[in-house]
């Protein structure tokens, strides 16, 4: 028998062929497990601080970018989405909204608890300490995953927070897209290209005054990228 978990685990999903086979193997595992069958139920299970979201994108009421969108503007907790619609472009536009993996049905229950474990796994793993960059201008604090940028707050999800701590660990090495897929997901995915470019414009326009001259991370082309802050 599995140990339990603290982890709370939301399924949003209307089939219930699916989140019944889900839940049941979350459960297996130990983790404690919520489903909501609509869009609504789901913002308002939010409440409930969850450690980690599978949210299906096709639901009868609102649809799935929405809710994602909503929860982005409150919370940085990995999201999962688990949808048919399975086209690069797709992908690409989910990541874009602040979820931090995308799963297209048909799946296995079993692949998906793995991935639950793995981004629940690493963002546990981050080391208690502070990075600190260019005189205290970018602040990364690893045990509460907290971005600060001359003094404020800078709201990144996940994914976004678990690349640029990444690339900021070593600064001035270069990383292809793949190594940063690999650092980040822990697993190869098609389309990582264009994923890891939107994200990487995504944390730009966050933490660079200006992201067409930035001075934090650097596009190295024809190879993929590199962190250029001045550690502290």
């Amino acid at each position: 028998m599995n140990k339990l978990t603290s982890e709370k685990i939301l399924i949003v999903e209307d089939e219930k062929k699916i989140s019944d086979i889900v839940g049941s193997y979350l459960e297996r595992d130990g983790f404690k497990v919520t489903i909501a069958n609509t869009g609504q139920d789901a913002l308002q299970q939010i409440k409930n601080n969850f450690d980690l979201i599978i949210l299906d994108l096709m639901l009868p009421d609102i649809d799935g970018e929405t809710i994602c969108s909503s929860i982005r503007e409150f919370s940085d907790v990995p999201i999962i989405m688990l949808t048919a619609k399975s086209s690069e472009d797709d992908r690409i536009k989910g990541l874009g909204i602040g979820a931090d993996d995308y799963v297209i049905k048909p799946f296995s229950p079993r692949e998906l608890v793995a991935r639950v474990k793995a981004h629940l796994r690493r963002t546990k793993k981050n080391e208690k300490k502070l990075l600190s960059f260019n005189n205290g201008l970018l602040l990364i604090d690893t045990p509460s995953m907290e971005v600060k940028k001359d003094e404020k707050i800078i709201p990144l999800t996940s994914t976004e927070f678990k690349i640029l701590l990444s690339l900021a660990e070593r600064p001035q090495i270069v990383f292809t897209r793949l190594q940063i897929v690999n650092a980040v997901q822990g697993y190869d995915f098609e389309g990582y290209d264009r994923v890891i470019d939107a994200h990487i414009k995504n944390i730009r326009h966050k933490i660079e005054d200006n992201p067409q001259r930035p001075v934090f991370i650097k596009t190295v082309y024809g190879t993929g990228y590199k962190f250029i802050g001045i550690p502290d």
